[in-house]
């Protein structure tokens, strides 16, 4: 089991494991904010609850802009394992505009694509044969990739990783 870090404006910082999220309450440096009330832990001095969402007791200022890298896995995580050009299982990335053409490793020019439409497409552009992306590709902006270990994020942590309006 995880637990959710809150710091003191309700910000998400990070993911623990819930033995470390008890730790930290039991020395008084951070408040259950949710628990797993189905799953309590069992000691020899008594039963505690199960931390799923904690608040640290001090206030942990986050930086201004968090600029997620580039990387396949995060590419295929934000596309959903899904090929941009077919909607079928994608297990490679691609690039849109070919590398051979002047295309760079960003969020914007990178997508996930299934072997098939990868090989197909070679060295052109989606425009060239005829072809549309089903997604629009860009950095992520939702909460859950700016706090490391989200990345399987419980139902009870959706409220706090949500983007800020």
């Amino acid at each position: 089991m995880r637990t959710l870090v809150l710091n003191a404006g309700y910000e998400p910082l990070t993911v623990v494991s819930f033995k470390r999220a008890l730790v930290l309450v039991m020395n008084d440096k951070a408040t259950i904010v949710q628990s797993d009330t189905g799953h309590p832990v069992w000691s020899s001095s008594g039963v505690w609850d199960r931390p799923s969402v904690i608040l640290l007791s001090r206030y942990v200022r986050l930086p201004h802009v968090r600029a997620m890298p580039v990387s396949r896995r995060g590419v295929l995580r934000r596309d959903d394992h899904r090929c941009a050009y077919c909607d079928k299982s994608a297990t490679t990335i691609d690039h849109v505009l070919p590398r051979s053409r002047g295309g760079h490793d960003t969020w914007d020019n990178l997508v996930a694509c299934c072997l098939r439409c990868n090989n197909v497409k070679g060295d052109h552009t989606p425009a060239e044969m005829g072809w549309r992306l089903r997604i629009t590709p860009g950095m992520p902006q939702d909460g859950g990739w700016l706090v490391r270990g989200a990345e399987r994020p419980q139902p009870q942590w959706h409220a706090f990783l949500a983007p800020a309006a």
